[in-house]
């Protein structure tokens, strides 16, 4: 990644890790498990002057992983931080990812490690913003537009929740799927009747079928006209199985947020079977890794949609990635309830018949709310 130019050094003071969790009335359900809270891990990163970054570490599951992951930040990210000045995130990105290798080999949690790494690096380009007075969309070389789409419609109850959305100014929707193909195609039916035939609509398999299943299905998936259909088998399913997949879906395949390293993608991208590229720059890479995977996407002619589904901080990082890397594609927005969004990240922009201006605040434009958190804080 090239370093934008004129970024003032960091030298940093304090590196902490928060953790929230708000009880909701309606669960958040996937193939593979139920969030009956929602949480968030803040990064919280200051330097010797007293500016303030802010990031998130992607946490929704397992369940209880969210303060595993805050202490992980502050033992483990935090002191190698705070050992020198650095020239700009980029470098302390690959300084913690190089120093840390090994200690997520060892303990079987380069997943963790990764989430830690990334959710710093969120914090250090918010930081690198504020101090060259930017926002990060402009920073980094895009524009304020995006185009965001109403995420993880739960089973239950789909078109209501997609019509209130609808009512809100979006006009592309995403439904999670593998939960039985009557189910399933229930809900289709229901959505494609609210949206009428041509407006975006998109499935989330979240890993639920096994390649049979995943074959058999798609045949009674194609006529409805799917933006994409996401994960339809595990992450780690061979490359050829993808492929195949690919080949007889009729639709692109989308994934990503599973994806772990520039390996990971560099093979996703030879591989050809993706369409739609959705790394979770909460989960993998920040700014750093995300913002050059964003540009290779593009530059191939596929799509680049980043995954988001957690508190405020990661939205709006997620926004300011999308806007940096411009281009068609969608950006996720969550329609379940989550306090933690607002809270942490500030009123939404609005959406307008289909698509949102983002502010010209310097770094990502937040500012949490943390002191009004603190009855929720873990």
């Amino acid at each position: 990644m090239d370093t934008p130019e004129d970024l003032p050094e960091l030298r940093l003071a304090r590196v902490e890790a928060m953790v929230f969790r708000v009880p909701i009335s309606t669960p958040v359900v996937t193939s593979f498990g139920t969030m009956t809270d929602r949480p968030a891990v803040v990064v919280r990163i200051e330097d010797t002057d007293g500016a303030v970054g802010w990031g998130e570490v992607w946490c929704n599951f397992p369940n209880v992983g969210a303060e595993h992951r805050a202490r992980m930040l502050e033992n483990y990210v935090a002191p190698l931080l705070l050992t020198r000045p650095w020239p700009d995130p980029i470098a302390a990105f690959f300084e913690l990812t190089n120093r840390l290798h090994v200690l997520g080999l060892q303990c079987g949690e380069p997943g963790t490690i990764a989430q830690i790494i990334a959710g710093a690096d969120i914090a250090l380009w918010d930081l690198a913003g504020k101090r060259a007075g930017q926002p990060l969309w402009k920073l980094l070389g895009g524009g304020p537009a995006i185009r965001p789409y109403a995420s993880g419609i739960n089973p239950t109850n789909a078109e209501r929740l997609a019509a209130a959305k609808l009512e809100e100014g979006y006009r592309a929707f995403k439904l999670k799927i593998g939960f039985g193909a009557e189910r399933d195609l229930a809900n289709l039916t229901a959505l494609r009747k609210l949206l009428g035939p041509e407006m975006p609509l998109m499935a989330d398999v979240n890993q639920a079928w096994d390649p049979a299943t995943a074959f058999s299905m798609l045949p009674r998936l194609r006529e409805y006209n799917l933006e994409w259909l996401e994960e339809p088998v595990p992450a780690d399913t061979p490359w050829r199985v993808w492929q195949e997949l690919a080949a007889k879906a009729g639709m692109p395949l989308a994934a990503g947020e599973n994806l772990r390293g520039e390996a990971a993608f560099e093979e996703a991208l030879s591989a050809k079977a993706i369409g739609v590229f959705q790394p979770d720059l909460g989960k993998w890479g920040g700014f750093s890794g995300c913002v050059p995977l964003g540009r290779q996407v593009k530059a191939a002619g596929y799509l680049f949609c980043p995954h988001w589904l957690g508190g405020g901080i990661g939205l709006a990082a997620s926004m300011h990635l999308k806007a940096a890397i411009g281009g068609p594609g969608y950006l996720e927005v969550d329609a379940n309830e989550n306090p933690l969004r607002e809270a942490l990240g500030g009123p939404l922009p609005d959406v307008v018949a289909g698509m949102s201006t983002l502010s010209d605040r310097p770094g990502l434009g937040v500012d949490p709310d943390v002191k009004g958190l603190r009855s929720f804080q873990r």
